[in-house]
């Protein structure tokens, strides 16, 4: 009998851009395409944000033409988990073997300094489990140390939101920095794919990431083939 993992997906609160008037949030499909992965297994999951509470939708993720969106948004439970998230401070890292970041610009904002968002992260890898995020969630690796000092993605095969996507989505002016400088600066081994847009993912050992949306459902796939292997 398969072993019953848990995961914990992080998403986050922050909803305003500098000078746009439309909202951030989460980008919905980050969540769902890699749930949708997990569920296949029945793998038990929470979601937790920053915060806590309702976890905001970047109103341009709402696709109605993506029956996935659709299939768990219109999920009681999975709405509800949205709706109600854990606060950061409350979750115990011990619960959980993979914890994902997902995305949505609102990620560059409250992920990369959250203290608590990094000791989940050192706890859940040095346990043995597994780290993965996509797009700009990424972010929230940027600034994650190990137990001996060293920083999780240092010398690591990473990707993230790409400088070029976020010129082509025209909010390079509105982010507070650019992913994929801000990776290469702490010394990650940074790449992308070909072309913009489309699914790409880097593995090393049990770090997992996504470049853009259509990549959550790679990173979730991955994330369960390496660890129903081990």
């Amino acid at each position: 009998m398969d072993p019953i993992y848990k995961a914990l997906i992080v998403c986050t609160n922050h909803t305003d851009y500098p000078t746009k008037s439309h909202k951030t949030g989460l980008w919905l499909s980050e969540a769902t395409h890699f749930y949708d992965e997990l569920a296949d297994r029945k793998l038990p999951y929470d979601i937790a944000s920053p915060n806590g509470g309702r976890v905001p939708i970047d109103e341009k993720s709402i696709d109605r033409r993506d029956t996935i969106n659709e299939k768990w948004y219109n999920d009681p439970t999975f709405r509800h988990k949205l709706e109600h998230s854990i606060r950061l401070d409350d979750v115990n890292p011990a619960d959980y073997q993979i914890v994902y970041f997902t995305g949505g610009h609102g990620t560059m904002w409250d992920f990369p300094d959250n203290p608590t968002l990094q000791a989940i992260t050192r706890q859940i890898y040095e346990n043995g489990g597994f780290v993965a995020a996509v797009c700009h969630g990424v972010s929230g690796l940027l600034n994650v140390k190990l137990s001996d000092g060293t920083t999780l993605i240092d010398n690591r095969q990473v990707t993230g939101f790409s400088n070029m996507e976020e010129k082509l989505a025209r909010l390079d002016d509105q982010v507070p920095f650019l992913l994929e400088d801000a990776l290469r600066q702490k010394n990650a081994l940074y790449s992308k794919g070909i072309l913009p847009f489309l699914p790409y993912i880097e593995v090393d050992e049990r770090l997992v990431t996504g470049q853009n949306p259509l990549s959550a459902r790679k990173v979730g796939r991955k994330v369960m083939e390496e660890m129903y292997e081990k």
